[in-house]
């Protein structure tokens, strides 16, 4: 097949099957320990190659992660007024580094296409003229058909137009309030009429509050040097990155820590067993990413459930690099440190590594990832009803049967045996 499918793909399902999330995300679930040789779907094409792709494209779909970096601006205008703010802030987004920028006029472009992008993307922009106390109705319909869909896991910022009694931003917000882990952008706009010098003012700190983090990826915009990113590191859930000379490589550790902040220095545990473990002992380098609460599970089942002596971590995960040559990630962290080994204390299963900070960036405002809230919140809830065996304490992977075989192996996260408990 010659055409793209995945746009086509992305906007059939969003259409169709978008708010069953939940039904496709345990179908995957049972899916995932099938060897799947081709995939025959009711509607659309049958697939032979690249099924991993399509494996992924659906595993987030159907669980609400952000397929791509960007930026949608859904908007309405009647005399042009908001159209030419549209235009202004798209500008600036570009200018600031956004990835990507779609913008859509409602009145006039392809609806679902508009819904399909603004589920493809992280960032959503609702721009729109008060009409009879309500919105303008090509972005009422807009937002009832998110809504409908689930709409979540996105920030969304909120553009108003209306001379004597603007009230777009309150109905907008109002219409989102169902969906969930929905985060609003502290900058609002709202235009009188026409743009005047402080709606462009207000329209110049949204776009820099939408694209802080695409600023803080690039090696020329960043302030490399803003020792707030200490502040986050807590006890969290990080990604410690590194290379060995060959590959990148990165694993999950939860013990960092500041031990000292003139000078900076901080401390990093990490087990004998792990590979980076290894590759640090020898380079001295590495780099600290603080997870953020938006962090999916996938990203603890890419970083934690397999090890870089056997695979290559960022063979397909998108990296950026920081001064000292070593990957950090462009999403799903609120700071990241790279550090310089000064010593390091054997602690017997640990090592650990006491550092200098020689770059810090604060990506977002978003709060560190906790272990507590990484239990609570992000690792999935094993659907144990009516089951009789064990379950993965990792992963929630269930093993059906009255005897733990001693062999026995996880098949989504690698644990062994001492990783399972009973069913309750």
């Amino acid at each position: 097949m010659e055409e793209p499918w995945d746009d086509e793909s992305r906007r059939y399902f969003i259409g169709i099957v978008g708010k069953y999330g939940q039904q496709v995300q345990n179908l995957l679930k049972a899916a995932a320990t099938l060897d799947i040789q081709i995939i025959c779907p009711l509607h659309g094409p049958v697939l032979k190659e690249n099924l991993g792709h399509y494996l992924d494209l659906y595993d987030k779909w159907s669980s609400y992660t952000p397929e791509s970096e960007g930026i949608v601006v859904a908007y309405t205008s009647v005399y042009g007024h908001t159209r030419d703010a549209v235009k202004l802030l798209v500008s600036k987004l570009k200018e600031k580094g956004a990835p990507a920028v779609a913008v859509y006029d409602l009145a006039r472009d392809d609806m679902s296409a508009a819904v399909s992008d603004a589920f493809r993307y992280n960032k959503l922009v609702l721009a729109t003229t008060t009409y009879n106390a309500d919105v303008y109705p090509f972005m009422h319909d807009y937002l009832h058909r998110l809504a409908e869909h689930n709409f979540q896991k996105r920030t969304v910022a909120l553009i108003e137009n209306g001379t004597w009694a603007p009230l777009a931003k309150k109905v907008m917000k109002g219409m989102l309030e169902g969906c969930k882990d929905l985060t609003f952008t502290e900058t609002s706009v709202t235009i009188k009429s026409a743009m005047n010098a402080d709606t462009k003012d207000a329209i110049e700190a949204l776009a820099s509050e939408l694209c802080r983090d695409y600023i803080a990826q690039s090696s020329e915009k960043a302030n490399k040097n803003d020792l707030t990113a200490l502040f986050k590191i807590g006890y969290g859930l990080y990604v410690v990155t590194s290379n060995d000379g060959k590959k990148d490589n990165g694993l999950i550790v939860n013990t960092v820590t500041q031990l000292t902040d003139n000078p900076n220095r901080v401390a990093v545990n990490i087990n004998k067993q792990n590979y980076s473990h290894h590759v640090i002992s020898q380079t001295g380098k590495l780099n600290v990413n603080c997870l953020s609460v938006e962090a999916p599970f996938s990203v603890f089942q890419h970083f934690g459930f397999q090890s870089g002596r056997a695979v290559d971590k960022f063979a397909d995960f998108e990296g950026l690099r920081s001064d000292n040559g070593l990957m950090f990630l462009p999403k799903y962290i609120n700071a990241f440190m790279s550090l310089e080994v000064e010593q390091y204390v054997d602690l017997d299963t640990h090592g650990m590594f006491i550092c200098k900070v020689t770059e810090a960036r604060v990506m977002s405002d978003k709060d560190t990832m906790t272990y507590t809230y990484y239990q609570k919140n992000v690792k999935p809830k094993p659907q144990t009803e009516g089951k009789k065996g064990w379950v993965c304490k990792v992963c929630g992977w269930i093993y059906e049967g009255e005897e733990l075989p001693d062999d026995i192996v996880c098949p989504l996260c690698k644990h062994g045996a001492a990783d399972f408990e009973p069913i309750a």
